[in-house]
């Protein structure tokens, strides 16, 4: 048997980089399902220290502290989960019992108190690259279904082999017997280069095509792929945008017909069909969308003046000064839009918009979970305007995703305006979303994300241009502001009634916080007040059903959106909608990620670099999967998503592999399903903390 270290006694300074996973899994029984009764089940949570001795394990009662925590065996601070005791392990930690009971007048040599410890936070941003592969090592696409070299528009020039004996001599071994791509759709596309070939391919190196099941007409699964063609022209420039340049035109028109400068003041005068001006003047402007006095389609917008950056006085909005008398929500905006779709968001169990690990295939697994919206990851309006293929990448849409929607992040109005217009002519979703809750530092110092709380003048002409060249429904998620003492989500919300959203999402965080202590409800139920009847969905620390029925109950919120949650047990939407605790078991909780994996090979594509994207997202997911603790291991229901597991034991070698916080066991799980990883293989979490209270 083999130790596995813990979040509950590592310190964050010790983030181990998985080089390779040679010798990590010795100990795994081929099957998990018939252990040896006298078999001492592998340590969650145990050291790998020798003197520390698996024979020297044995489970202690749980000890609670006056606020009714548990304390860790080792007496590290509350916070932790509650474990039954048959799980819990007791270690002599020495180490850290000594950290504990050290005296707090510690001192250095030369009489100066320790430096204090710097908590990791953030994300890895210098972890290291994965190993790409070698073009000239690797089968030509064209070649991947004939092995005819003459098909390659390349000829010579071409940089990937094109012979393929030498290819198929040298090729990796098959990481299983069963191909998704020819058992869903009758053929691989991927074909000679299949790393699960020997389902479909001859002796002959020919690919065969289940005639029962492959037909060629059959619909595409994937939708908003990104056309060669528009593709080209988003990177000539020359893709037209009508409405947006009918919107700038006419708001350019509204500008220098109605912003009076007084007393260094700009203000934005109301004047209707038939209302007559200052100067007596009758002025007829029809079906005008009134914005600030900040201009959308010049470049003067491009340079924030210091009242505008704080979202105070200076430059003073047409809805404050002058109410609703543009009706934002009639399906007319400047003359532009004839009739907007609606999507009823209510009640509705939604699926956040997750960087990185949002994926396709992750959704795909949501939804056969139970989860009726989704939404794509969030994407950057200048990339995607640009034609960046790895960015509409993240607008894909599988046709299992019923109510699907697409994030967009950016900070001028005039690219967000027209990014609206690519979507909607280009792409097939439901809704659009825009993401003001962003708090990572390179999107929040572009003026973007969380930055946008504060510069509400910009946001509103963000808000009134999306809204003027969209058919479907707009919706926004936000924080609770900017800083922990100055929130003001709850002014914005009711400003995004008036100007035209659909939905506003609220997570109960500021960007101060990140993901520290926990969410604010009660200040999401003011927000959900003050926007109504503009429905709000509220966001923040859902882990099992009765924190969603809490919420629900107590909160006026329309619904829920799930993020951490979905990725520490995505049967949440399962549990929720038949109202229990699913006790899952290690094979069902394998068999989930089984299928994970299929739906990533589809996906991303069986060779040799779609194998190796689908590991690298799997390991991200894992890196949150792994805090789930199983429910018959739990004293106390539910789990909190604040409390940090203690060393324990899982029920069986699979269960407890699972509940490991070492990469080298991530690894060890990705084996199982996608075999050998390369000799080169590194990989290190994203992101350095988890959130624990």
């Amino acid at each position: 048997d083999r130790c596995f270290e813990s979040a509950s006694f590592l310190s964050e300074d010790s983030v181990l980089l998985s080089n390779t996973c040679e010798g990590t899994g010795s100990s795994l029984v081929s099957d998990m399902s018939s252990q040896s009764e006298h078999s001492l089940p592998l340590l969650v949570g145990s050291s790998s220290d020798p003197s520390l001795a698996p024979e020297s394990v044995a489970a202690v009662p749980v000890e609670r502290d006056e606020k009714g925590g548990v304390p860790s065996p080792c007496g590290v601070e509350t916070g932790v989960a509650r474990i039954k005791p048959l799980y819990l392990v007791k270690r002599e930690c020495q180490a850290s019992r000594t950290s504990v009971s050290a005296p707090a007048d510690e001192s250095t040599s030369d009489g100066q108190p320790p430096p204090k410890k710097k908590k990791k936070r953030g994300q890895n941003k210098k972890r290291p690259r994965a190993a790409m592969i070698t073009f000239s090592e690797q089968l030509c696409p064209s070649l991947y279904l004939s092995g005819d070299h003459t098909l390659c528009q390349f000829g010579e020039k071409c940089r990937y082999m094109h012979d393929v004996a030498s290819y198929m001599a040298g090729k990796l071994s098959d990481i299983g017997e069963r191909c998704p791509l020819f058992e869903t759709y009758g053929r691989c596309r991927c074909g000679l280069a299949c790393r699960l070939g020997g389902a479909h391919l001859t002796p002959k190196f020919e690919n065969v095509v289940n005639e029962e099941v492959y037909d060629p007409n059959r619909p595409v699964t994937t939708l908003n792929i990104l056309p060669r063609d528009v593709q080209v022209k988003l990177r000539k420039r020359e893709i037209p945008f009508p409405r947006s340049e009918a919107y700038f035109k006419q708001l350019e028109n509204c500008k220098s017909k109605k912003c009076v400068v007084s007393g260094g003041e700009h203000k934005q005068l109301s004047l209707e069909v038939g209302q007559t001006s200052s100067d007596g003047a009758s002025e007829s402007v029809q079906n005008c969308t009134p914005v600030n006095s900040v201009g959308v389609a010049s470049d003067s917008m491009r340079s924030f003046t210091d009242s505008e950056a704080s979202g105070n006085s200076g430059v003073q909005s047409f809805t404050e000064e002058h109410g609703t008398d543009c009706d934002m929500h009639s399906p007319m905006t400047c003359g532009v839009v004839t009739e907007k779709r609606t999507v009823d968001f209510r009640d509705k169990l939604f699926l956040a918009p997750l960087t990185t690990v949002g994926n396709l295939p992750f959704r795909r697994v949501c939804k056969e979970l139970g989860a009726d919206i989704t939404c794509g990851e969030m994407a950057m309006c200048t990339n995607l305007l640009q034609g960046q293929q790895s960015e509409w990448a993240l607008l894909r849409r599988h046709q299992s995703e019923d109510i699907f929607g697409v994030q967009v992040c950016g900070s001028f109005a005039d690219t967000m305006t027209r990014c609206a217009e690519l979507i909607n002519t280009h792409a097939n979703v439901d809704f659009v979303d825009i993401n003001i809750g962003c708090p990572i530092d390179l999107v929040f110092k572009k003026g973007a994300g969380c930055a946008l709380m504060g510069r509400q003048n910009r946001f509103e002409s963000i808000v009134r241009g999306m809204v003027g060249v969209l058919d479907c429904p707009l919706t926004v998620k936000m924080r609770t502001g900017i800083y922990n003492k100055n929130w003001n989500a709850h002014k914005l919300v009711s400003k995004l009634r008036d100007w035209g959203v659909s939905l506003a999402t609220v997570h109960g965080r500021s960007r101060e916080q990140r993901y520290t202590r926990l969410a604010d409800w009660e200040y999401v139920d003011s927000c959900a007040g003050a926007a109504d009847p503009m429905p709000v969905f509220g966001n923040g620390d859902i882990l099992s059903f009765e924190d969603y029925n809490r919420h629900r109950r107590e909160t006026g919120v329309a619904g829920i959106m799930i993020a951490r949650g979905a990725l520490i047990k995505p049967w949440i939407f399962t549990e929720i909608k038949q109202q229990r605790h699913w006790d899952i078991s290690s094979s069902e909780r394998l068999d989930i990620l089984r299928r994970y994996v299929n739906f990533g090979l589809e996906h991303w594509g069986s060779d040799t670099q779609g194998v190796e994207n689908t590991r690298r997202f799997l390991l991200e997911w894992l890196s949150f999967l792994y805090r789930y603790i199983p429910v018959g291991v739990l004293e106390r229901l539910p789990q909190r998503i604040n409390e940090r597991p203690p060393a324990y034991v899982g029920r069986d070698d699979l269960e407890t592999l699972m509940g490991s916080s070492n990469c080298h066991d991530w690894i060890t799980i990705s084996e199982m399903l996608l075999g050998p990883v390369p000799s080169n293989f590194t990989f290190l979490p994203k992101h350095k903390a988890n959130a624990y209270s």
